[in-house]
């Protein structure tokens, strides 16, 4: 009798892998548990923020740690496999992306759980990368198609629903777990995808043996990555120190250090993390720039608007959830066209998603300035389903356009490291725009607050209260809207407030609590806006970098 892990037959034999489908659903659910974990938080991080504590830097933090972690170990997430054997180091991955998952929600402090997504996305870089290499082992190339055909919507799907399944598993809150379920649930499809690889997958050999991970090149790319980002996330929080400044300026050398470093490694003889050759293609460097840019823009808006409507205008995380459903479904719309007309469309295909993404963000813009306060759920519909299949349209010929002019010896190297530098710009995208999301709330309160007081000042009348004291209430209710907008933690009451004497009468407290949540929804209507202006910006430069691509993928998909 043949066992079930043997080896399967090689490209040429006449006879498929038994079990290559049931094996392949491990791949599957490794990967889809990936994929929704960096998109979930979209939606979970203002619940999660309420219930730990934390500023806002914390919200950024959630989706910067876990993107951070997983672009500096993509470099290596590969390389693990070919030396130590592709099942192995998938079964690593995945169990220690359960455990971490875990340990995300039975998270007691920010601080932990933090930490367990950083964790979680040095996981996810060991398991991703094995789904790949393991696909064109299981499979003959007659069947290599289906498999794709089948891998490609589920990993676009399970990306662009994550925000909404975090909706509704927060909303459901089952057996009490709140937002913690949404880390429970790789339990069950970590659970699978162990049982599942470890009985069918078959053992494969290590392809390389005798070569040595590159862990210096891994360290510098770590603290280039992070002296990039922290700074970007933790800068306005701190007040923007000296330390914080240089560390920024600082990150440059450091990522110098790291190319010089991979280039001598290669003239060695060594094996480098990224081969140096395919940043001598201006295409592949233009490539790598249009990337950053587009990820960039497409993560920090999502997760500014998860937060503009939960924060700021009061959704549930449900119903947040809900009203960026038509993000995604345009993207599985775009999709859709895309993978059916890449061969005869090729880089113009992008062209057209980014248009189709600056229209839709621009209605957004439009629509935020017409309605103000008043925007409800279905005013988001044609705005998000607009941008959603523009950014549809990019992703499928992204990676075989970027890869156009990349010889075959260098095919490996460059889409590992397209893959980290997306997670890169996931990472900068949410540090950028979230920062710049969160540092203009506050700024005009003052204005914003003006326009709410005559309804605070009627209530002040009713309650009989001199006209004097009237100036001096609505003055001080002024100065502490002004300062709790401000906080870095929304949850921290600033002196201001506590000092204020305020009066007694239900009625004047009903008033004063509404003219801060109409400040409040103002202020964050305009740090929207400015990023929604951003993110136009963002995409117009990465419509310039696409003139740079190569004009047709691939012959061959990677």
């Amino acid at each position: 009798m043949t066992s079930i892990l043997e080896a399967p037959p090689t490209a040429g034999a006449a006879t498929p892998y038994r079990w290559r489908w049931l094996a392949f659903s491990a791949v599957l659910a490794s990967s889809v548990m990936d994929l929704l974990d960096s998109t979930v938080i979209n939606t979970a991080a203002p619940a999660i923020r309420e219930d730990l504590g934390g500023s806002y830097a914390t919200v950024q933090w959630m989706a910067a740690g876990y993107t951070m972690a997983l672009a500096v170990m993509l470099l290596i997430g590969g390389r693990l496999g070919d030396m130590f054997g592709r099942k192995r180091m998938l079964l690593i991955g995945v169990g220690g992306f359960a455990v971490a998952s875990m340990i995300c929600a039975a998270s007691l402090s920010p601080e932990m759980l933090l930490a367990s997504r950083v964790l979680q996305g040095g996981f996810g870089a060991v398991m991703l990368p094995q789904g790949f290499g393991l696909i064109r082992d299981l499979f003959p190339p007659a069947e290599m198609k289906k498999a794709w055909t089948a891998f490609g919507p589920i990993m676009g799907l399970s990306a662009v629903l994550g925000p909404v399944i975090g909706g509704v598993l927060i909303n459901a809150d089952l057996l009490g777990t709140g937002w913690r379920m949404i880390f429970l649930v790789n339990a069950p499809i970590g659970g699978f995808a162990l049982v599942v690889a470890a009985r069918f997958l078959p053992a494969t050999p290590p392809a390389v043996r005798s070569a040595r991970l590159d862990v210096l090149g891994v360290i510098l790319a770590a603290v280039g990555t992070f002296m990039l980002v922290f700074p970007l996330v933790q800068g306005r929080e701190l007040g923007w120190p000296g330390w914080i400044l240089a560390m920024l300026v600082c990150s440059v050398p450091v990522i110098v250090l790291f190319a010089w470093y991979q280039l001598r490694r290669k003239r060695s003889g060594a094996t480098p993390l990224i081969e140096p050759s395919v940043f001598t293609r201006r295409s592949y460097v233009s490539g790598v720039l249009f990337a950053i840019v587009f990820t960039g823009a497409m993560g920090g808006t999502m997760l500014t608007l998860g937060v503009f409507m939960q924060v700021g205008l009061g959704y549930s995380p449900l119903r947040a959830s809900l009203t960026t459903l038509p993000w995604a479904l345009g993207a599985m719309i775009g999709s859709g066209i895309s993978g059916a007309t890449m061969a005869k469309l090729g880089r113009r295909l992008l062209h057209m998603g980014l248009a189709g993404m600056g229209i839709g963000m621009a209605a957004l813009w439009l629509i935020l300035r017409h309605y103000g306060t008043g925007i409800g759920s279905t005013d988001f519909i044609v705005p998000l389903l607009i941008g959603g299949a523009g950014m549809g349209l990019i992703f499928v010929p992204l990676y075989d356009i970027v890869l156009g002019d990349v010889a075959d010896h260098e095919v490996g190297s460059a889409s590992s490291a397209l893959q980290a530098v997306q997670q890169l710009g996931m990472s900068l995208g949410v540090a950028v725009i979230g920062t710049i999301f969160f540092g203009l709330l506050g700024t005009q309160a003052h204005q914003n607050f003006d326009t709410a007081a005559p309804a605070l000042r009627v209530e002040l009348v009713k309650a009989g209260v001199p006209a004097p004291a009237q100036a001096r209430i609505i003055a001080g209710v002024r100065t502490c809207v002004h300062d709790r907008e401000s906080q870095k933690d929304p949850d921290t009451v600033p002196p201001t407030c506590e000092a204020a004497s305020l009066p007694t009468s239900p009625a004047v407290g009903r008033a004063i609590a509404a003219a801060g949540l109409e400040t409040h929804e103002r202020d964050s209507l305009d740090a929207a806006e400015t990023t929604a202006l951003v993110t136009i910006g963002l995409i117009a430069l990465a419509f310039a970098l696409g003139f740079l691509l190569p004009r047709q993928a691939r012959a061959q998909s990677v």
